[in-house]
């Protein structure tokens, strides 16, 4: 198939103007096993999207830095006062909240769950959840112990960020790292990237028609 040669000037300029930006991807870990696959879930996204990422001081203990994409810019908890030093400065929570489209948490471990479903927000993870504008999507892939998932507590706080309007991708049945056999282990990364990569797409589609 022959392709025109493109027109320099104004043409050229046009299509700067009118092509369209990468979506924005926050995506964020907890402490959960299964944040040793946010190195893969990050590269997952980022030649498709605008990635920053978050961890939780647990998930820290699992993520080996090392293999983030290079473009990719990690945020722990330090970072949330490290650059505010006077009224008007910017408030990172704030600032990523305004800067993403869309916010993924994989894994969510229980704890953060939990923390979500009360309202707490002891950590840069849990700001931005208690700051969100929930005109954007946020989908939470868990990640626990089967009995840890079986709890009571669990369906319970499911409810309540199901009210909120996040988008479960439920996990998976499997041997998990402490030995047991059953449900909780976390769905793969190239699973959570096609679930959320699929949504942006339609609603793209949708607002484009």
């Amino acid at each position: 198939m022959a392709y025109a040669e493109p027109v320099h000037g104004v043409t050229d300029a046009m299509q700067v103007a009118t092509a369209p930006r990468k979506p924005r991807i926050l995506l964020a870990a907890s402490g959960s096993v299964a944040a040793i696959k946010f190195g893969t879930l990050c590269s997952c996204f980022s030649d498709w999207a605008d990635v920053k990422a978050v961890a939780t001081q647990a998930a820290l203990h699992f993520i080996d830095r090392t293999k983030l994409p290079k473009d990719v810019i990690l945020y722990t908890d330090e970072h949330e006062w490290s650059s505010w030093s006077k009224m008007g400065d910017g408030v990172l929570h704030i600032e990523l909240r305004q800067w993403a489209d869309v916010m993924v948490i994989a894994p969510l471990s229980a704890n953060t769950l939990a923390k979500i479903a009360g309202g707490l927000c002891d950590n840069l993870l849990t700001c931005i959840i208690r700051a969100w504008d929930y005109e954007k999507p946020i989908f939470v892939a868990p990640a626990m112990n089967t009995y840890m998932w079986n709890n009571p507590f669990t369906e319970r706080h499911l409810m309540t960020v199901d009210e909120l309007g996040m988008t479960l991708i439920p996990p998976v049945s499997k041997r998990l790292a402490c030995g047991d056999y059953g449900i909780g282990a976390m769905a793969e990364p190239s699973l959570i990237f096609s679930t959320v990569s699929a949504f942006m797409v339609s609603r793209q589609n949708v607002n484009g028609s």
